[in-house]
């Protein structure tokens, strides 16, 4: 049930087929990244740091664990931030929601829902980021802004861009839509601050992470875990609508699981009949899978929390780049507000 065409993986002769849609849509998406950059079309600031973690690949590849770990990082430095997402799949009708552990996917959007359950700090969706960037600084003094994606929203300023990356599935044949799975051609990651990989090292950069798997914990009841290894041995259902359903298979096997797999599209909107089986066996899921389950799971269901280990290099050139952008940010914003005090007025 993958949405995922696997010709976007390599060269065939469907995606060759598709290379003359494939340069439209490249000339759309620099026309209008030039239009931005040429201030044809405005580009809003905003009065914090904006950092965005966000990816040029189709679908997911793991930017949420480096956002939720980005985070961490600001609110150890003693500072206020907030995150802000798109909202994918939530169904509401108002625009900008604050999202807590609490919220209903269905309305909201699944990773909004584990972002608020992870971070502790507050998150907001909507498909307008500057918008919803404006309402955590306005209701909730966030001093820093992270956004969940977001990398081609270019009416939102941003003081620092970091993309993540499929370690396995690299760039897929390098193609851009519909010929390929990228979203701006390869070569716009010349101009982002850091690029890291998901999963393990890849030839396109020397940064990556690693997720590691440890415990489960019950749908029905979370506060109880359960080591993973105490699975080992069994035979399971693995339940995911994930970027990559692959990893996570392939991650529980790595415990001696025996995987009966069930791959479903990113951000499946689950239902009870997906995730119930004609067994008893035990049904193994993400956390971001768990959160649209809650209501109907049973003493069967249990959620893979994934912990972001970095290498020893990547984190420290994530902190460098973390602290530079603030540092920047802050020293733009003392000379405005000297400007404005030698003008009388204020910039826009």
């Amino acid at each position: 049930m993958s949405a995922f065409p696997e010709f976007w993986l390599k060269l065939t002769p469907r995606s060759m087929a598709l290379l003359p849609l494939s340069w439209v849509y490249r000339l759309v998406v620099w026309t209008r990244r030039s239009m931005y950059r040429l201030g044809l079309f405005k580009r809003q600031s905003l009065p914090v740091p904006v950092i965005v973690v966000g990816n040029i690949f189709v679908g997911g590849t793991g930017k949420t664990p480096l956002v939720l770990w980005v985070t961490r990082h600001i609110r150890s430095r003693q500072m206020r931030p907030g995150i802000i997402t798109r909202g994918y799949g939530g169904k509401a009708t108002q625009w900008p929601q604050l999202v807590d552990a609490d919220s209903d996917p269905a309305q909201v959007g699944d990773e909004p829902v584990l972002l608020a359950q992870r971070s502790g700090v507050p998150v907001v969706a909507s498909p307008d980021r500057v918008q919803a960037a404006q309402a955590l600084i306005q209701h909730y003094g966030c001093n820093v802004i992270v956004s969940d994606d977001g990398l081609q929203h270019y009416r939102m300023k941003r003081d620092l861009e970091i993309v993540v990356i499929d370690a396995a599935r690299g760039l897929g044949n390098g193609h851009c839509l519909p010929a390929g799975p990228l979203r701006e051609p390869r070569r716009r990651l010349r101009s982002v601050d850091l690029l890291v990989a998901n999963g393990g090292p890849s030839w396109l950069t020397p940064y990556y992470f690693t997720l590691r798997l440890e415990k489960a914990w019950p749908l029905k009841e979370p506060s109880k875990t359960r080591p993973l290894k105490d699975f080992s041995g069994s035979k399971v259902h693995a339940v995911t609508g994930i970027g990559n359903p692959d990893r996570f298979f392939a991650a529980l096997a790595r415990f001696g699981v025996e995987v009966i797999p069930h791959p479903f599209a990113d951000h499946y909107p689950f239902e009870e009949k997906d995730v119930q089986f004609d067994d008893t066996l035990p049904v193994l899921m993400t956390e971001k899978d768990a959160v649209k389950c809650m209501s109907f799971a049973d003493e069967r269901h249990w959620a893979i929390p994934a912990e972001t280990v970095l290498t020893a290099e990547t984190e420290r050139a994530l902190i460098a780049r973390v602290r530079s952008a603030l540092d920047r940010h802050g020293r733009q914003r003392r000379r405005r507000r000297a400007r404005e005090r030698l003008t009388g007025r204020k910039s826009a």
